[in-house]
């Protein structure tokens, strides 16, 4: 019995102690609640005078809008329903912010090298003749009339036709050779006198073999040119003829 009684009061002592501490569990769990009751009491007290204002707001609101109460609960709930849409549709939108945030500086550089390039354009006078080449091209539109335009289109292939003949290596060489001829002559009518030629320095003159030769190059031409008209007159000519 001696014994027994000191193991008892020790295991009284436990369930003494274990008790202390649920009830002090229980008196600290308790408080906490009454804190939060009076914290959501006085939560109650601040909100309720501002969301009743609010309500007469939005009724006063609705009211001058003769909005159908009917009509807003429509609308929320068609809200609701395209709830899960409008979330991916601001998903895509930040998805679209981000990628302008990527896109950003390169279009920077993008546009630092437009303006490096139009300022190397703007110095080596691309636009200066760009606005030369626009000053012509009023003057042209300016200078030509409705007829004359009818006619540049009638003849548009006969032109196209001596472009192209004017292209070939010979007639592109003879026209070569007639500029330096007409520029070494301006440089001998710079350097000749006022008062014309005699009779006798002309004829001296045929003595040149290179006048001679001109002369005879000149009157050459003047028959192809005769040839080539004649034979003209006389295509048309027959063709006249055939239609009559």
């Amino acid at each position: 019995m001696t014994l027994a009684a000191p193991q008892q009061t020790a295991d009284l002592e436990r369930k003494i102690d274990a008790l202390s501490e649920q009830v002090a569990f229980l008196a600290q769990e308790a408080k906490l609640n009454r804190q939060r009751r009076q914290r959501w009491e006085d939560l109650q007290n601040d909100v309720m005078p501002i969301a009743s204002e609010a309500m007469v707001v939005v009724s006063d609101e609705l009211d001058a809008l003769d909005v159908d109460v009917s009509d807003l609960a429509a609308l929320l709930r068609r809200l609701v329903k395209v709830a899960p849409v409008l979330e991916r549709a601001l998903g895509q939108v930040e998805m679209y912010s981000e990628l302008g945030q990527d896109i950003m500086p390169l279009g920077s550089e993008a546009f630092e090298f437009a303006v490096e390039r139009l300022s190397d354009l703007g110095e080596k006078g691309y636009f200066t003749f760009a606005q030369g080449a626009m000053d012509v091209a009023d003057r042209v539109v300016t200078g030509f009339t409705e007829d004359d335009v009818t006619a540049l289109g009638d003849n548009v292939v006969l032109i196209l036709q001596t472009i192209k003949e004017m292209t070939q290596p010979e007639i592109m060489a003879a026209l070569h050779r007639m500029i330096e001829a007409v520029q070494l002559q301006q440089t001998h009518i710079a350097q000749e006198s006022t008062e014309p030629p005699s009779f006798f320095q002309i004829l001296k003159q045929m003595r040149d073999p290179e006048v001679r030769r001109g002369i005879a190059r000149g009157l050459n031409t003047l028959r192809a040119v005769s040839e080539v008209e004649t034979a003209q007159v006389k295509s048309t000519n027959n063709t006249s003829g055939g239609n009559n």
